[in-house]
């Protein structure tokens, strides 16, 4: 080799050395302020679970005789059967439309 390539060799070879010691002296700086810092908290989302549920919870609901009753009139089907309708009941709905169809393909 001549003189010229091994200064510029050895030069490269001196640069290529600081950058992998400043590289690991901030790898080095970085975990120790890791390890320095405060340690990290968790936060719970949600509150821990009782240890046992209230008495007024266990017992079913109590019946009374002659509870209220719903006064609305219970709903009726949107299309009555055949002989309701023969009878004069009137649909709640309008008829379903009719799909529509294009002019069949012509085969060739």
């Amino acid at each position: 080799m001549a003189p010229d390539t091994k200064r510029g060799f050895r030069n490269d070879l001196a640069v290529a050395i600081m950058l992998v010691a400043a590289g690991l002296a901030i790898s080095g700086v970085s975990l120790a302020r890791i390890y320095a810092g405060k340690p990290a908290q968790m936060a719970q989302a949600t509150q821990p679970l009782q240890a046992s549920p209230p008495e007024t919870q266990n017992k079913p609901a109590e019946s009374k005789p002659g509870g209220e009753r719903p006064t609305t009139p219970a709903p009726e089907p949107a299309r009555p059967d055949a002989e309701a309708q023969k009878a004069g009941a009137q649909p709640a709905l309008p008829p379903a439309p009719a799909e529509k169809t294009a002019a069949p393909i012509q085969q060739r």
